[in-house]
């Protein structure tokens, strides 16, 4: 999962918070469909959870431990 660059820019997104799809495709200048494919793949390996609020999907990391490994991942890459 963490082999693909759009996977791991979508969990570096939602680690500064919960976001609707179109959030997530502004913030990386992607095409809504690429965006969606990634998030049904981090979503089937637990990385990532949504809810529905009206109409919109809303996505945010998994629990605590997913957090974690981003945050470990985001200080590895500034070191």
């Amino acid at each position: 999962m963490f082999g693909d660059s759009t996977r791991i820019k979508i969990l570096y997104d939602l680690f500064r918070g919960e976001k609707n799809v179109s959030e997530i495709c502004s913030d990386l200048e992607m095409n809504q469909s690429a965006i969606s494919h990634q998030l049904k793949l981090l979503k089937s390996a637990k990385l990532v959870v949504s809810r529905r609020s009206g109409k919109q999907m809303i996505y945010s990391l998994a629990d605590e431990h997913i957090k974690t490994i981003v945050a470990m991942g985001m200080e590895h890459i500034g070191e």
